[in-house]
């Protein structure tokens, strides 16, 4: 893990020292933008380097919808034989170069920049050692300038659940540090939700119900608990995961245009012309046919 954290951490004094060559480190509105736009450009650096992944994500996805009616007849035709059902799957998977796990690798590859980003910033305490302060490739004065860094007057290295002691280490004030951190929380969770419904929506719900299950609960459960792990997160890794939400809502907008998903056989298809060629409609201005002038014929 040593390496990602050195890996996060240069990336984010990279960009850090980029904007600290326009803005400097003085606060401007409470808020140290060198170091708010070097977590942002965290975010777009990480995503810009996983959009080749997350092409590959959708395509798959694709493929998936494609494949699921046959799937359906497998399953119909195995459906006593539960190891020839895997088999044959597997081997249309194969034919059909479709990969199931593929809609969970772009989240996969972010877990470790997250995790990173989290210890990095939890990290961030103005009585940590000198000699612990020049871990991951950061020198004391980055280091000190990071660990009093602040958006709108809470420090990003702060939580919702930061205890008296702690902020005032960080010289921060509690109500203001509850209001920044709650404010990003709800749009964290907020934003969470809509990227999720977004590629649901345009990639449509699964007819497999395990699949099913898993896209229900990313639309529900992740937010949700959301609420509960978001206390605990510093304002900084919770500015990641808000910028990353925003650029998946313009990402995925894009891509899925660029993909649209397949048409569907839905109950709203046309029906066949057999359907109609039966009872053709009467003529215009003709009378109706009267039983009893056919009776009296």
């Amino acid at each position: 893990m040593a390496v990602i954290y050195a890996a996060i951490s240069a990336i984010l004094l990279f960009w850090h020292a980029a904007w600290q060559a326009l803005f400097g480190d003085a606060a401007v509105w409470g808020t140290n933008w060198s170091w708010v736009l070097g977590i942002v450009f965290l975010v777009l650096t990480v995503r810009t380097v996983l959009f080749p992944v997350f092409v590959k994500q959708i395509k798959s996805q694709r493929a998936m919808q494609v494949l699921q009616p046959r799937i359906r007849e497998l399953q119909e035709k195995h459906k006593n034989d539960r190891e020839t059902l895997q088999k044959e799957i597997m081997e249309l998977y194969r034919t059909e170069k479709a990969n199931p796990l593929m809609g969970c690798l772009p989240m996969l590859v972010q877990i470790p920049v997250f995790l990173g980003l989290f210890h990095v910033l939890r990290h961030l305490k103005p009585t940590m050692p000198e000699h612990m302060k020049t871990l991951y490739g950061w020198t004391v004065t980055q280091f000190d300038s990071a660990s009093s860094a602040k958006l709108f007057g809470a420090p990003i290295a702060a939580h919702f659940r930061s205890d008296a002691q702690e902020l005032a280490l960080l010289g921060a004030n509690g109500v203001t540090v509850k209001v920044v951190a709650a404010v990003l929380i709800v749009t964290m969770i907020v934003t969470t939700y809509l990227s999720s419904r977004q590629l649901i929506l345009r990639t449509g719900w699964s007819e497999d119900p395990q699949q099913k299950m898993v896209q229900r609960l990313m639309l529900y459960g992740i937010p949700f608990s959301l609420l509960v792990s978001g206390l605990i997160f510093p304002i900084g890794v919770i500015i990641y995961w808000v910028v990353t939400n925003l650029f998946s809502l313009g990402q995925q907008t894009w891509v899925l245009r660029k993909y649209p998903p397949p048409p569907s056989n839905g109950t709203g298809a046309a029906k066949p012309a057999s359907a109609t060629a039966t009872s053709p409609a009467p003529k215009v201005g003709a009378r109706p046919d009267n039983p009893r002038r056919r009776a009296s014929r």
